[in-house]
């Protein structure tokens, strides 16, 4: 089965991000593409969805499965094909934009080409939905599709981690289990002890383990997640001093509660309570 759609590349495209062609295959046994060095100038993701196949990358041929995916930078040589035995379900995308390849290059997603994916639902979802887009209104609406787009964009960026061989998908979901409970107690006391004894690990690993996962250490995450509560409680209590609402989020010093939120938000305390109250 065959499912695709090929839109248009706007030369000047005003995009932050736009789908060049989209589609899902499923049971094709010849299945095979092989492209030159220089030849795509897109982005392209090939997630598998079900099955197996094969992506060759520096002339090393490396297995994909379901919840695996391949993505490759413009006008990089590509050569991937399916199991003959055992077909697989690939969805596929490639997209492009502007300032597209700085921000990708900025997150690092240059550094892998095979990944896996912690949680696969979203990513299917978002991408059966800019699929039905194109389908369905092709390029009538640019500005849902681009939408799309990004949403699909974002939802590998946050759920994608190399495939390397060298950690299951186990090891990071002991990381994502203890989230709640981290978010939950974040305006607590961060003991680093006690949390990689909670995850199993000693805290070297549970360190390395959280960054793989997260893409920031245990005490940024925390820091954000303070930082978060600390500006909902600045609306919903107007009356409460600051100081008090940084002690309480986890903060004893106001001077430096104060350093942190102008930090992350480009304004102070008080005057992201005056902008939104």
């Amino acid at each position: 089965m065959q499912r695709q759609s090929h839109l248009l590349t706007l030369a000047d495209n005003p995009y932050f991000c736009m789908t060049e062609s989209i589609g899902i295959y499923q049971n094709i046994t010849n299945h095979a593409v092989r492209r030159e060095k220089g030849t795509l100038g897109n982005f392209n993701i090939h997630y598998v969805a079900g099955g197996r196949g094969y992506v060759e990358l520096d002339g090393k041929k490396y297995e994909l499965k379901a919840g695996e995916a391949v993505l490759y930078f413009p006008f990089q040589e590509q050569i991937y094909y399916t199991s003959e035995t055992d077909p697989w379900d690939i969805r596929w995308i490639h997209f492009y934009g502007r300032g597209l390849l700085e921000y990708m290059t900025e997150l690092g997603m240059h550094k892998h080409a095979l990944w896996q994916l912690r949680a696969t639902g979203p990513w299917e979802q978002a991408h059966i939905a800019l699929l039905e887009e194109a389908e369905r209104n092709n390029m009538l609406n640019m500005n849902k599709i681009s939408t799309l787009t990004y949403a699909l964009i974002m939802e590998f960026i946050s759920e994608a981690e190399p495939l390397t061989g060298t950690r299951s998908l186990k090891t990071g979901e002991r990381i994502i289990e203890l989230l709640p409970l981290m978010t939950e107690q974040a305006c607590q006391p961060f003991i680093l002890e006690e949390w990689a004894e909670r995850a199993g690990v000693s805290t070297y690993y549970f360190c390395k383990l959280f960054r793989q996962t997260m893409r920031m250490t245990p005490m940024d995450y925390i820091t954000r997640t303070r930082l978060q509560i600390a500006k909902q409680w600045l609306l919903e209590r107007p009356d409460e001093n600051i100081g008090v609402i940084a002690e309480e989020a986890g903060y004893p010093s106001t001077s430096y509660f104060n350093r942190k939120f102008l930090e992350h938000e480009g304004l102070t305390p008080s005057q992201y309570r005056k902008l939104f109250s």
